[in-house]
């Protein structure tokens, strides 16, 4: 009786262990609702982060169905919730509270790309998203400088490169605890004349592309990378935006040096 009861109890304590050492590190939300620009790069992004997470063992659930995930029960199921090209008026006011309080509880912001284009009257949203999308040239190749390789993702830039995208321009910073990761040469690619109001070299002399923050009790990380859907092939990216989610998921820092 005992041998057949061992018999019966080491498979199932095997399988128990085969479970646990496959256990995904953290779960993500890819969310990429449009309600202004839909860029044809979106199923380039879901397939990429999809890919990462199938190459650094974590969970990806897409959608672009608010009403399905925006709350607090399925929120609580995740680590970080990616704005994957997102644009406008994206979440109702119920749905901005539930991100609100699934960042005041610890959890993790992404913002890809045209994130900075969307939901300009949410004063909660536009802080934690650090700057806001004014307006951009034509695409075009210009020179993308490195200013910090000391956090997750970084350490693949070289000081300066050339990176082909649409290079947004952006308001002023609306955190003071924002930290810098790249910035774009503007010397370095023809910008187009600015629409009235608006000044013709946007910040001046800096032009951010990439920085995070720790915000309201979690942690909020921006690249303005990834219009193109072939950038999501280009393996310096795909580090990077891997990066800002180990970070916005874990809060752990990275020294390259």
């Amino acid at each position: 009786m005992m041998k057949s009861l061992r018999h019966l109890i080491l498979p199932f304590a095997g399988l128990l262990f085969t479970q646990g050492a496959h256990a995904e590190q953290f779960n993500v939300l890819v969310f990429s609702k449009t309600a202004g620009w839909h860029h044809d790069s979106i199923n380039a992004g879901v397939t990429a982060i999809q890919d990462l997470g199938k190459q650094h063992n974590f969970d990806v659930f897409w959608t672009e169905d608010a009403e399905r995930v925006i709350n607090d029960k399925q929120l609580a199921k995740y680590k970080v919730v990616i704005f994957l090209l997102t644009s406008g008026d994206v979440l109702n006011d119920e749905q901005q509270g539930a991100f609100e309080r699934f960042i005041k509880a610890g959890g993790g912001f992404v913002g890809v790309h045209s994130a900075s284009d969307t939901e300009y009257g949410w004063p909660w949203y536009t802080k934690m998203l650090g700057h806001m999308f004014q307006t951009h040239p034509a695409i075009q190749t210009a020179v993308l400088k490195l200013e910090d390789r000391n956090f997750p993702g970084m350490d693949r830039f070289a000081k300066r490169s050339l990176v082909t995208e649409e290079w947004y321009r952006f308001g002023p910073a609306l955190s003071n605890k924002l930290t810098y990761l790249l910035s774009v040469d503007e010397a370095s690619y023809k910008r187009t004349p600015q629409p009235a109001g608006k000044p013709a070299n946007g910040l001046g002399s800096f032009h951010p592309v990439s920085w995070y923050q720790d915000y309201d009790n979690g942690r909020a990380f921006y690249t303005a990378l990834g219009h193109l859907p072939a950038t999501y092939r280009d393996p310096v990216f795909l580090h990077h935006l891997y990066g800002g989610i180990y970070w916005a998921a874990t809060g752990r820092t990275f020294k390259a040096d």
